[in-house]
């Protein structure tokens, strides 16, 4: 356990909050896909005195002086992004993914102005226009949904003709709870049959593609990608927006994100964002992102062999999204508690056109880079799908519960987090 001896001394609840949480991903797995473990060098720019310096502006651009040293991270940061995705512009600056897609949005588009994205419920963002964001307010949705939820595919037939009818001026392909790849190349023939600007929200995904184990979208034709920097990049939590090639759009992009909707921007999350970036960099990062495929494989493999649904059909990449309540009986909020009983860590989720209410829904969604961070292999993720059916399947059973918690402890105590991955 680290200390945090300045904390202790000065604020002891707080101090038994980090050291619980701590404690807490320590002895037990991470199945969230969206979640995952910093190395130590990102931590200590998150925590260095980076966090004191006001920055508005761009590099060589700033309203106050004294940035020689966060025009210098914030330069590393682009420049790792660019060469990460093979782009042209990079903004560094967004607080998170949220932000990212909504100053794109304010960039691009009047009010009223139309989008074209995936259904929430078949696997889209809240922020690809679910009717209680504040974005709906101002621009106009429509949206796409998969073909058949058993495979997986997207309709793409049925996204052309809303295209056609209604005019999208931005077409947005990207997830949180869809389990295949995209057609990117699809996106960009509709986009250009109706003269849509194309926007890739690869926020799940970005480490994997950053580390070639899935395809990028800028190399389909795609004009911008917005994505967080934490889940599959490992980095800080925070966002970002790339620009293929078209200068103007990123010169709207910065105007937007400074000063139309953001201060400050956090120099300490950038610097760690840069720490990142040049992890992502280093050859063993494209094992890494790699590994986290065949593990989400193996685990697809557990749930087949037990008969258990996958929206889908199974995965292509990093998640998977399971019908628990129609395989087994038990809704997903039910899921989610039971498994955290025995350590397992992961979310309730909706499936495709679920009957069940949000917040108590059909599904568990789960992934696996937090677990191949720390160095579970397929042999490991098998385990632990297996002890996620027998959890479930004996959920009234104490004994049984008690031993899988011994078992998960054990086994998270034989692949510690690691504090370094170069």
């Amino acid at each position: 356990m680290k200390s945090y001896s300045f904390i202790q001394k000065q604020d002891q609840d707080v101090a038994n909050a980090i050291s619980g949480e701590e404690k807490r991903q320590a002895e037990g797995l991470e199945l969230i896909p969206s979640e995952n473990y910093v190395s130590q060098a990102v931590l200590q720019a998150l925590g260095s005195p980076m966090t004191n310096k006001y920055s508005e502006g761009y590099p060589g651009k700033r309203y106050y002086g004294g940035q020689m040293y966060t025009d210098a991270v914030e330069t590393i940061a682009q420049s790792r992004a660019k060469e990460l995705f093979n782009c042209d512009f990079a903004n560094v600056q967004p607080l998170s993914g949220a932000p990212a897609n909504v100053a794109l949005y304010f960039a691009l588009l009047n009010p009223g102005d139309t989008v074209l994205g995936m259904d929430l419920s078949h696997g889209g963002h809240l922020t690809h226009g679910h009717p209680v964001t504040a974005v709906t307010k101002v621009f106009n949705f429509v949206r796409y949904k998969m073909k058949d939820a058993e495979t997986g595919e997207i309709d793409y037939d049925k996204m052309l003709a809303v295209a056609k009818q209604e005019k999208p001026k931005i077409i947005l392909a990207g997830f949180s709870a869809y389990s295949r790849e995209l057609d990117y190349k699809k996106f960009v023939d509709i986009a250009k049959e109706v003269g849509a600007i194309t926007v890739a929200d690869m926020a799940h995904i970005a480490g994997l593609i950053a580390g070639k184990a899935l395809r990028n979208p800028f190399d389909d034709g795609f004009d911008v990608i917005t994505t967080t920097t934490h889940k599959t990049l490992r980095g800080p939590r925070g966002g970002m927006i790339l620009t293929r090639e078209n200068e103007e759009i990123a010169q709207r992009v910065d105007k937007t994100i400074f000063p139309g909707m953001q201060g400050g921007p956090h120099m300490n999350v950038i610097a760690a964002k840069a720490v990142a970036f040049g992890e992502a960099l280093h050859p063993n990062f494209a094992v890494y992102a790699s590994q986290i495929l065949k593990n989400a494989k193996a685990m697809e493999e557990v749930f087949r062999k037990n008969n258990i649904r996958m929206l889908g059909g199974g995965t292509s990449n990093h998640l998977i999204l399971a019908d628990v309540f129609g395989s087994l009986g038990v809704s997903g909020a039910d899921a989610e508690k039971v498994l955290d009983e025995v350590g397992i860590t992961l979310n309730k989720n909706a499936i495709a056109d679920d009957v069940r209410k949000p917040m108590d829904p059909s599904g568990i969604r789960f992934g696996t880079p937090a677990i191949t961070t720390r160095g579970f292999t397929e042999k490991e993720s098998t385990i632990v799908a297996e002890k996620m059916i027998e959890t479930l399947t004996h959920k009234d059973d104490a004994s049984v519960k008690a031993r899988i918690k011994t078992e998960i402890e054990d086994l998270a105590s034989r692949f510690p987090i690691p504090e370094s991955f170069v």
